[in-house]
This record gives structure tokens, sequence and C-alpha cells, in this order.
């Protein structure tokens, strides 16, 4: 049995979850999420927990036990608290701005690089060089935290870049270190 599909998951108050068929809404303070569950896994709730089952033991049905309790035990997460990666930009001259609902980054290049926040996630400029990125769908957060640091990937030889907040850097020496 897996040891992460075979927990329950309990449904705080505030929450409502509902199944339908192969599809779990969850609906709580900060918004809504869906999703689609896989076709051999089933979603049962029970009172204020939400468990889930696989029928057999084939490679494919243990594969998404535990991948389909941790997506809804995320979602569950993103509808109360939400999620939340803070960046930070390392090197002189660069910085970055809110320009309404979005950011426009100073990093090195001939133009200012303009980065449109997509709906359901919202940007925060604590300073000229620290953002955050919040959304209450953690793939989606993540996947716009990564994309923000891909603009300008933090550089081995001085450190300079967009890098998560307390990310540390495997330095190399250069040219004089033999």
């Amino acid at each position: 049995m897996s040891r992460i599909g075979r927990l329950p998951i309990t449904v705080p108050s505030g929450v409502e979850v509902k199944v339908d068929g192969n599809v779990v809404f969850v609906k709580g303070s900060k918004g809504e999420l869906t999703h689609t569950v896989a076709s051999p896994i089933q979603v049962s709730l029970e009172d204020s927990t939400l468990t889930v089952t696989r029928p057999n033991d084939e490679r494919e049905s243990r594969s998404l036990h535990g991948l389909t309790r941790t997506l809804i035990s995320n979602m569950i997460i993103g509808v109360t608290e939400g999620y939340k990666k803070s960046l930070e930009i390392v090197g002189t001259g660069y910085r970055v701005q809110a320009k309404g609902s979005d950011l426009e980054f100073a990093l090195g290049y001939s133009h200012p690089v303009p980065v449109k926040a997509p709906e359901g996630i919202t940007f925060a400029v604590e300073g000229p060089t620290k953002l955050s990125v919040s959304g209450i769908n953690k793939q989606q957060v993540g996947e716009v935290a990564a994309n923000i640091r891909k603009l300008r990937k933090p550089d081995p030889y001085k450190g300079k870049g967009i890098r998560y907040a307390g990310e540390q850097i495997r330095r190399k020496v250069g040219k004089a270190g033999k």
C-alpha cells in the first residue's frame, strides 16, 4: 500500500469538497479548484474526510495512488492558505518594478523585460531586488516563479541573476583557480 496514498485527507471547516464521479471540486475562502482523477483511482467523501483508494496493485495504479492524494491535499491547502514563492535578484543594476498587476525587470539587457500576471497569480514587490509570486494553485505558482527565474538564471561564476529566496548557488572558480 502507498504510504502517502492511504492517509486520509481531513477537510477543514470553511472548505467545501464535492466529489462528482471522477472530478473533485474544492471551494474555500481564497477560491475554488477542480481536479479530474485518473481512471483506476477512486475518491470517496465521508463526513469531513476524503479517502483515495486503488482497485489493484498494478504499477500504474500504485503510481497514481499517492499522486492523486497529494494533488487533492495541495488543492485544500491552496484554497485555505495559498502558496507563495519568494525570489531575489542579485547583480549591479538588476531590479524589478511593479507596473499595475504586472512586473518589469531590468536585467542587464538593452531593454526592460515585462512579465504579465497570469489569471490567479499575484505579484508582490517587496523591494527593488525582492519579489514574491502567490496564488492558490501550487503547480501554477511554481511554474510562474520558474519562468521568472529563467529570464536570467544565476551565473555560476559571479552569482548574478534571479534566484529563489535562500537558494544556494554552486560557484565555479574561473580561470585563476587551477
